[in-house]
């Protein structure tokens, strides 16, 4: 993994050396047709999680949440340390392929090298019930517009 690494910064910096620096002022030639076309801005990435996934226990259920709301295990509530309260996220489980929409609501999990805590409910449609921990993939599809 860290020889692909050192190849994609070699191949990198060979490519930007090849070119002098009057080619890279130059601005490239614009017809008709480009001209027209408008311009939007690129929209921000929102960044992908891996990493490993458990779930609430059942003693949570009824217990508030970091958003004030009382947890429910048949929810799609979710628990992240570094997204925004109110993301929602699409989670895949990466052993199985299976995936739901979850909504960040609470703060954790607080087990070190976990990267989310789902609802008991949340952890069937994933199929990760039996096992207890999944390696997941988030990846956030609607940012609040007030975090918080």
């Amino acid at each position: 993994m860290q020889g692909l690494k050192i190849a994609a910064i070699c191949l990198a910096l060979g490519l930007s050396a090849s070119f002098s620096p009057a080619e890279a002022r130059q601005e490239p030639r614009k017809d008709a047709a480009q001209s027209q076309v408008k311009k939007t801005q690129p929209q921000a990435r929102k960044p992908v999680q891996r990493g490993r996934a458990s779930y609430y226990a059942s003693h949570f259920h009824g217990k508030r949440m970091a958003n004030g709301k009382r947890f429910n295990r048949n929810s799609n509530a979710a628990a992240s340390r570094t997204l925004p309260l109110g993301t929602e996220a699409r989670v895949k489980n990466l052993e199985n392929g299976r995936t739901a929409v979850v909504t960040i609501q609470d703060r954790g999990p607080y087990k070190k090298g976990r990267v989310l805590d789902v609802s008991p409910r949340t952890a069937t449609l994933l199929g990760m019930r039996e096992e207890g921990v999944a390696m997941v993939e988030i990846t956030p599809i609607r940012l609040p517009s007030n975090p918080g």
